[in-house]
């Protein structure tokens, strides 16, 4: 019995680190939000108005609102595409496709991860210039005239998701590579010479096996993607056109820090938690059943 306290107490003095790091850094930070978001205060007044539930009010009488979850989703479907499945078929295809080259391949997909947002921000506004650009003057010579895409409604986010897609694209891949790499050759040398197409065999050996960390990649590249994004947003365009390229999480920073409307932001910041917690347990849910645990 004494000796089971004692390991109890080993326990949480080694637990008591993360658990003092959680609770400083995460907890209090949240619940404060929560406190703030019934107050009207601009964080210069040393006195705040307590409003109750105004702050929501206003939020979802808000007709930008429901644009600015538009444009989250529009965000999030396109970064699965370009920062999951991309990157998760050429990890497929470097493994078991390409038999020359692997290293070379995964050293030049890692590499735009060691630069900066803000920087490669500032290169793609170069790159994607209308008039004097790279990709303008290539266009050009096809008599293809290049849109205005920062003020172009539909198309500043797609441009901003690939901005945010090249700095996190290489981790993914690398991750995903990672877990394809786990598959057990002889499986796919068994499915090859019974002349299965490489299709199939992605999507009905290597997908359901690598279920685990696709799965965990799958929500990290939601999470990663809406906090990224802040960056080129705030770069670039300030959410403009007329909220066109603003989501949810740059919303909520943009009225802290630009309008100092400190009560809407964190009801922002809270209807934001509660959205995406919900869709996170819907997705366990029905996804996470599906998931395939070897052993």
């Amino acid at each position: 019995m004494e000796l089971n306290q004692r390991e109890k107490i080993k326990s949480i003095l080694f637990l008591s680190p993360a658990i003092i790091c959680f609770v400083v850094f995460l907890l209090i930070p949240m619940l404060y939000t929560v406190y703030l978001s019934f107050f009207d205060w601009n964080m210069i007044r040393p006195e705040m108005d307590f409003v109750g539930l105004d702050n929501y009010i206003k939020i979802f009488t808000d007709e930008t609102t429901y644009k600015v979850l538009r444009n989250t989703f529009s965000y999030i479907g396109i970064i699965l595409i370009t920062n999951f499945c991309i990157p998760f078929v050429f990890a497929f295809v470097c493994k078991f496709v390409l038999h020359k080259f692997a290293n070379f391949y995964k050293t030049t997909m890692f590499m735009p991860g060691f630069i900066s947002l803000i920087v490669g921000s500032v290169i793609f506004t170069w790159i994607l210039n209308p008039i004097v650009g790279p990709v303008a003057l290539f266009l050009k010579e096809f008599g293809v005239k290049m849109p205005v895409w920062s003020t172009t409604e539909g198309l500043v986010i797609v441009v901003i998701s690939l901005i945010t897609s090249w700095k996190s694209f290489g981790y993914n891949f690398i991750m995903l590579y990672s877990a394809v790499s786990g598959v057990s050759g002889e499986v796919i040398e068994a499915a090859q010479l019974d002349n299965i197409p490489l299709r199939k065999i992605f999507l009905q050996i290597v997908a359901p096996m690598t279920g685990f960390t696709s799965f965990y990649m799958f929500v990290m590249t939601i999470i990663q993607g809406l906090t990224y994004v802040i960056s080129p947003i705030d770069v670039l365009t300030k959410g403009g056109p007329n909220y066109g390229s603003s989501n949810i999480v740059y919303a909520a920073y943009f009225k802290a820090f630009y309008m100092f409307d400190t009560g809407g932001a964190a009801a922002m910041a809270v209807i934001t938690l509660v959205i995406f917690g919900f869709g996170l347990f819907l997705l366990n849910e029905v996804v996470g059943k599906l998931v395939y645990y070897e052993n």
